[in-house]
């Protein structure tokens, strides 16, 4: 027997047509379906039965059904509602979702799809028992948003919107400076989801070769270009039923965003090379550190495909807005860095370095902060201090790496300026790559011996 069946679901639509296709299609899953052909009906039906999951048309006699939804949404929180929307009407369906709608499905209804729907709506609704507000969460839960660490009235803020958005299949824009987890926040909201048993895929969109963007999103069949020995699936059906996360999606060429709002409203791809579309039913978050709005008037970025993708807005705070938890993930780092360099336990700090992080400005966010103590353990003999944290070098570095041009100004002395680039960049990729020099010279595309060279050129050891 299905994990559905006997599932009490409510439909709204006024055409008996529509009506009936929804009706069988649901009883044939084993649920249990009852029908209202407007809003008055269907607030009597809520008022007298308890549901698992609603469906409602936006167009009915008597008003509209995003005022169901806002009902909904205060009255019974744990009910999970989709929208029924016309084909290709992105302005409906979003503010379906932003009135809290669990999803949307175009007219006309493709049946697959909407089995897939309700499956995934139930499985949130199950989720949901006993779990209303933070304070009441399930132990694995509150464990999870453990992962957000800190304290500070910023922090809580974030855990509340990430509980939230779990329940939710609305897409999400997270913005935040560099450094700040805009990628544990969206991997936190797909594993407190519905979705959780499904793929979470995370792509950087700006490392993408613009002429093999397709191909990575969307696949390609054998033979459709040279290269192509063998059908390869695209992150869109590697991601299908669960979550793709779009990072830095600002940095997306423009011929890519439109084809991207396609596959996006559609819910349907084509490899390259195919004459046949997949169905894929994915949910989108995505992120970047760039303000998207002043990119929409610039014209660098598409307007609809904006508000696609920034249905709901989550800001991750920057560090130096929550001081209070430096030292909370100080001692969360220093213990995780110990276990991996293999220490009994991490090192004691003292107690001027221990102020001089706090008061540090931390431009590069957390990446900053574990960079700082990644390399003060790793080079440190004993108790840390202030030398050994080399706060000056990281500014120094976190300047240049994410500045976005270099400085107009002309050097006094070009060789010493360039010479100092070089160092920050070797300095740079040795951090990233944990001080494995084959490794960095690889990331750096020089020889071993090369890199040698360079560091005994410029002493870092």
């Amino acid at each position: 027997m299905s994990e559905v069946a006997g599932k009490k679901i409510l439909i709204i639509d006024d055409e008996p047509d529509i009506l009936e296709l929804l009706e069988i299609t649901l009883l044939r899953m084993g649920l249990q379906v009852s029908t209202a052909a407007n809003l008055t009906e269907a607030r009597h039906e809520l008022q007298q039965q308890s549901f698992d999951f609603c469906l409602t048309d936006m167009k009915l006699p008597d008003g509209n059904g995003l005022d169901l939804v806002a009902e909904i949404n205060q009255q019974y929180p744990a009910l999970p509602v989709a929208v029924l929307t016309a084909h290709g009407s992105i302005e409906d369906a979003v503010k379906a979702l932003k009135l809290g709608a669990f999803d949307f499905v175009s007219k006309p209804v493709n049946i697959k799809d909407l089995r897939n729907l309700v499956e995934i709506a139930l499985k949130l609704n199950k989720s949901r028992q006993n779990v209303t507000l933070p304070e009441s969460v399930s132990e694995q839960v509150a464990q999870q948003l453990k992962a957000l660490i800190g304290k500070s009235p910023a922090m809580d803020q974030v855990r509340r919107m990430t509980l939230k958005l779990a329940r939710s299949q609305a897409p999400v824009f997270i913005t935040g400076e560099s450094g700040t987890g805009k990628e544990l926040v969206a991997r936190l909201i797909h594993q407190l989801g519905p979705r959780a048993d499904a793929n979470f895929l995370p792509v950087n969109c700006g490392a993408i070769p613009a002429d093999l963007m397709e191909s990575e999103f969307f696949g390609h069949i054998k033979g459709s270009f040279t290269g192509a020995h063998e059908d390869r699936p695209g992150l869109f059906q590697s991601a299908n039923g669960g979550t793709l996360f779009l990072d830095e999606v600002a940095d997306l060429p423009l011929a890519m965003q439109v084809k991207l709002l396609r596959v996006i409203q559609e819910k349907r791809v084509r490899a390259i090379g195919s004459d046949k579309e997949q169905a894929v039913d994915v949910r989108i978050l995505s992120a970047s550190h760039k303000t998207l709005k002043p990119l929409v008037e610039a014209g660098e970025f598409r307007n609809d495909l904006y508000f696609r993708l920034n249905v709901i807005e989550l800001k991750t705070p920057a560090l130096r807005e929550r001081p209070e938890d430096i030292p909370l993930l100080i001692r969360h780092f220093s213990s995780q860095l110990a276990a991996e360099l293999g220490l009994d336990a991490p090192p004691e700090f003292s107690s001027a370095a221990s102020k001089a992080l706090q008061t540090h400005s931390f431009s590069g966010n957390v990446r900053e902060l574990v960079n700082i103590l990644q390399r003060a353990m790793t080079l440190a003999e004993g108790e840390i201090d202030v030398d050994d944290l080399m706060l000056d070098v990281s500014e120094q570095t976190l300047a240049l790496i994410n500045s976005d041009e270099v400085s107009e100004e002309t050097p006094e002395d070009l060789d010493q300026h360039m010479e100092t680039i070089e160092k920050v960049i070797l300095r740079k990729a040795l951090e990233e790559c944990h001080y494995n020099k084959t490794e960095t010279a690889k990331k750096l595309g020089i020889s071993f011996r090369s890199l040698r060279y360079k560091l005994s050129k410029y002493g870092i050891d």
